[in-house]
């Protein structure tokens, strides 16, 4: 049997930061923890806002102070969720507020390359595979397009009924290295599921978008004793 770590979580601590940060009393920990997935479930799932699915959230990073609690939505298209002179974010705020009953500092970053992105790609995949499109061809077009943006190596696996076969089975694809047991490999991963007539289909992406900042070197020019 595979022992398979996410590549994210691997890292946290190490070479990557935490996407919560703050610290809490052993009382309060659990109910402010539940209160971050509360937070990141409304974004991405709002009951009423589907453009907000459309916009390419990658992440969304929660920073705590006695004071207030620091929202960053890091997105692909920024404009679905700001809307006309800014009108929506500030909705979407007011209604955090009235979900965690805490005041929210709410900002948007926007995503330069989408396509490197692992979390994006995989939404992106599930969105073709729910329309029908050949799943073959689509991720063909989507790993042409993550090493055409610069990536070093991308794998993608999808899981279910592919093609409508009646047997549920596994295809995965690699291009490049993706090196997953070296920490200093900056390794992005991305899980979603395609809903489709014959059930869901599972999208796992992993990319390598090079190594960490400080990490270029390979050893060759270190000093001899």
């Amino acid at each position: 049997m595979g022992q398979k770590v996410n590549p994210i979580g691997f890292r946290t601590g190490v070479v990557r930061g935490w996407q919560s940060r703050w610290y809490a009393s052993k009382q309060e920990f659990a109910s402010l923890l539940l209160e971050d997935k509360k937070i990141r479930d409304f974004i991405k799932k709002h009951p009423k806002k589907t453009q907000y699915r459309n916009a390419g959230i990658d992440r969304i990073e929660i920073d705590r102070t006695r004071d207030e609690v620091r929202v960053v939505l890091h997105v692909a298209r920024p404009g679905l969720i700001i809307g006309k002179k800014g009108q929506e974010i500030e909705i979407l705020q007011e209604e955090l507020q009235n979900l965690v009953g805490r005041r929210i500092n709410l900002k948007i970053e926007e995503i330069s390359r989408p396509e490197i992105h692992a979390q994006l790609v995989a939404e992106d995949i599930a969105g073709q595979l729910s329309k029908r499109a050949s799943f073959r061809r689509t991720m063909k077009r989507s790993m042409e397009q993550t090493m055409d943006a610069g990536a070093k190596g991308i794998k993608i696996q999808l899981a279910g009924r592919l093609g409508g076969a009646e047997m549920a089975r596994r295809e995965t694809q690699i291009t490049g290295s993706i090196p997953l047991s070296t920490l200093r490999a900056k390794i992005d991963y991305g899980f979603t599921e395609a809903w489709t007539a014959q059930g869901h289909i599972g999208v796992q992406v992993w990319i390598n978008q090079g190594f960490y900042k400080g990490d270029d070197s390979d050893g060759v020019d270190a000093q001899t004793d």
